[in-house]
């Protein structure tokens, strides 16, 4: 927690120090009351006292209790300024060090833990903040400034106020050290419940149509039990504190008026009054120090969680990106465009073998270079680790001949359109969607958005739809099928001009008539671009200056298609399961 603390801006302790002075006054102001009290119950215990003094006691003691109240309200306003200004730093900071993150460090964390993260765990600091800010530094303050006002005012009294402390002291340990693991597993707990509905959302259709339902709500309702029990475990333990407080609170005040009347019983008639304005004075005293132990249990019980989250919110920020950027922003004369991998290989983060071995090929500016190869060959892994999405493990990866770690991500970036997978579509426009991102160059025109679209095979879809290049497109791309969201994303990838197209399985929800006139299309429009196709069906490739064949990680074909028809057994049987024997022959 005080880790995360010194990210505090200077203005923001300075608020703080500002807040401690009014807390210092409301203190002060707090413990004046008992005085009053005691003076207004002398003027009443004393005969012949004029009732002017009485309404003037009186009204210092309104006067208190009014300056105590304005001081509490400034407090309270600066400390929730403080925790909201702090809190929105935070979830800046975080949310732009997860965006620095390669795939290593998103998988090592998980997304449903980042995403509780970036939302729960910033709001238990800031309720931390807002509250411990009033709590915890008035309730030391106000013990030690009521004890030295109760010293020395009667043994028996401070006996009984001590046996009290030591009580609730006693309570509140115990009560800790139950409730404290259980705190600590609430957040794990909250990333399990968010893992699953998320896991639910996003898998909907497939969900509803295999009749998973119930089994999804068994899931839910496991994994929602769970963090409902380990909640009510915690609230029932400090649910169990306040009245075990309030009993001590009243059993306190029986002892020091039982003690008190025993002493005023045996006093004599000239010390009577002294022991009863006494009295007074230290059961309002003693009341204070009470409460002041009632605000730290209130802080115990944020303290235990908010320290968790503060834990986890430290690990995501405090975690160095495992891909650094270079200092190159442009490539070397003459090689715009070219792509070459010398004797790369790379394994996952923590696993046992590589998934790509001594991979070696040169990728011309201007040439199509298909990757093709059985399911989990490694074909996607390799072209990410062009973009940087992961770093290889041995050798190099060159663009335009300088190795893509001595780039800055942004100069690399701005030289590649890429297609992943799985087309994202994100919440806007058409046009929004295909202009997406900063490329380094102008923002698209109109022209070229809808030249774009059109050289993606997409202008006949889009200008059916309402309102054409300003339609509407849902989160996620809900409204449109798979083959318009692929549409799209290739769109965007055109709309940037780039160096190198990398489509990975960029073509697949596309029929063959749709993937054949785009293709073309790119062709003929996108002259001098290099192009990536990474793909499962060969007619997607069969016109590919370069085909390489990959089989469990390494090359094991490359060429043309004709030529692999005659050189590589692998890419046979390939050809063989997808192509008629009029096609093969021809």
């Amino acid at each position: 927690m005080f880790r995360l603390l010194k990210r505090l801006k200077a203005a923001e302790w300075l608020q703080a120090l500002v807040s401690l002075a009014f807390i210092v006054a409301q203190v002060w102001l707090d413990l004046k009351l008992p005085d009053y009290m005691s003076e207004i119950t002398r003027l009443t215990q004393t005969p012949g006292s004029a009732m002017a003094d009485i309404w003037l006691a009186g009204g210092k003691m309104l006067l208190c209790a009014l300056g105590s109240v304005a001081s509490a309200i400034i407090v309270g306003y600066l400390a929730a300024r403080i925790a909201a200004s702090f809190s929105q730093r935070l979830r800046s900071q975080l949310f732009s060090q997860v965006d620095s993150f390669s795939m290593e460090e998103i998988n090592r964390f998980s997304t449903d833990s980042l995403i509780t993260r970036s939302t729960n765990d910033i709001t238990q600091v800031q309720m931390l903040i807002t509250m411990g800010l009033q709590m915890i530094i008035k309730a030391p303050i106000m013990v030690v400034w009521a004890v030295t006002k109760i010293a020395g005012k009667g043994l028996e009294w401070s006996l009984a106020t001590g046996v009290a402390v030591l009580i609730m002291i006693a309570v509140i340990s115990v009560m800790m050290v139950l409730v404290l693991p259980k705190f600590r597993k609430m957040q794990t707990l909250t990333d399990n419940l968010t893992r699953v509905t998320r896991e639910n959302l996003t898998g909907l259709r497939v969900v509803r149509a295999y009749n998973a339902e119930p089994y999804q709500e068994a899931k839910f309702e496991v994994a929602n039990t769970e963090l409902t029990e380990t909640q009510l475990f915690t609230n029932r333990g400090m649910a169990i504190m306040m009245p075990i407080i309030s009993t001590l609170m009243s059993g306190l005040t029986l002892a020091i008026y039982w003690i008190g009347a025993s002493l005023i019983n045996n006093a004599g008639m000239m010390d009577r009054l002294t022991l009863f304005s006494n009295m007074v004075v230290f059961s309002a005293y003693a009341m204070q120090v009470i409460m002041s132990f009632m605000m730290l249990v209130m802080i115990f019980v944020l303290w235990p969680r908010a320290s968790v989250s503060a834990k986890r919110i430290n690990e995501v920020l405090e975690t160095a990106p495992s891909i650094l950027d270079g200092t190159q922003t442009e490539g070397k004369a003459g090689k715009v465009g070219e792509i070459e991998f010398r004797a790369v290989s790379f394994r996952y983060p923590g696993a046992a073998d590589d998934v790509l071995c001594d991979i070696s090929f040169t990728a011309k500016q201007g040439e199509i270079v298909a990757f093709i190869g059985s399911t989990g060959s490694g074909k996607t892994t390799l072209v990410n680790l062009i973009p940087r999405f992961f770093d290889a493990t041995t050798g190099d990866v060159l663009v335009d001949g300088v190795n893509v770690k001595d780039y800055t991500q942004d100069a690399l970036h701005n030289k590649i359109g890429y297609v992943p997978q799985k087309a994202v579509s994100f919440r806007g426009t058409v046009a929004s969607n295909i202009a997406y991102g900063e490329n380094g160059k102008e923002c698209p025109t109109d022209d070229e958005i809808q030249t774009s679209m059109r050289i993606a095979q997409g202008a006949d879809f889009v200008e059916q739809m309402e309102g054409q290049y300003e339609a509407e497109i849902a989160q996620g791309g809900t409204n449109l099928s798979g083959g318009q969201k692929q549409r799209l994303a290739i769109a965007r990838a055109v709309a940037r001009k780039p160096e190198i197209y990398i489509f990975d399985d960029s073509f697949s929800a596309l029929d063959y008539k749709t993937d054949r006139a785009l293709r073309s299309a790119l062709r003929h429009e996108t002259a001098g671009v290099t192009s990536l196709i990474v793909a499962q069906r060969i007619g997607t490739i069969l016109d590919a200056d370069q085909i390489i064949v990959l089989n469990d990680g390494q090359i094991v074909g490359k060429g043309t298609h004709k030529e692999l028809l005659k050189t590589c057994g692998v890419y046979q049987e390939i050809a063989m399961s997808q192509l008629s024997e009029e096609e093969l022959s021809a």
